[in-house]
């Protein structure tokens, strides 16, 4: 019974990885205008400068990021094994702490939002919830 509730924990942690993939995806191959309206925001925080890290795009790297997170993920899921537990949760942290940075940026510095951007900010926070949550009847 616990071995399935731990199993269900990663599956969770697999669809918001994958929601989280998908919008990295989305926000590499469109442009601003392609995805979003120009009075929504979208526009202003992807062509910010706070938009590339060290002249990549961010979505770049979260396609990268999400994707070792998603094969290790199952990998958990099919033979679970405590030093994949800690690279999880070491790269969810990493990418929460970024996550907020990014959630801060849009709030009080742009005062704007990117709908795609906040699916994968709030999508790695909620990961990191899950993951760290006993999962216990």
């Amino acid at each position: 019974m616990i071995y399935q509730l731990i199993k269900n924990k990663y599956k969770i942690l697999l669809a918001l990885l994958i929601i989280s993939l998908l919008s990295s995806v989305i926000l590499t191959i469109k442009s601003p205008e392609e995805i979003c309206d120009a009075r929504e925001g979208c526009d202003l925080v992807l062509n910010s400068k706070y938009a590339k890290t060290l002249g990549i795009k961010n979505s770049n790297y979260g396609i990268v990021i999400f994707t070792i997170l998603i094969i290790i993920t199952l990998s958990q899921i099919k033979n679970p094994e405590k030093i994949k537990k800690t690279i999880i949760m070491s790269l969810l942290s990493i990418g929460s702490l970024i996550a907020l940075y990014f959630l801060y940026l849009q709030q009080f510095v742009l005062k704007a939002y990117c709908k795609y951007c906040l699916v994968i900010d709030l999508g790695i926070i909620t990961a990191l919830i899950v993951i760290t949550l006993p999962w216990k009847k």
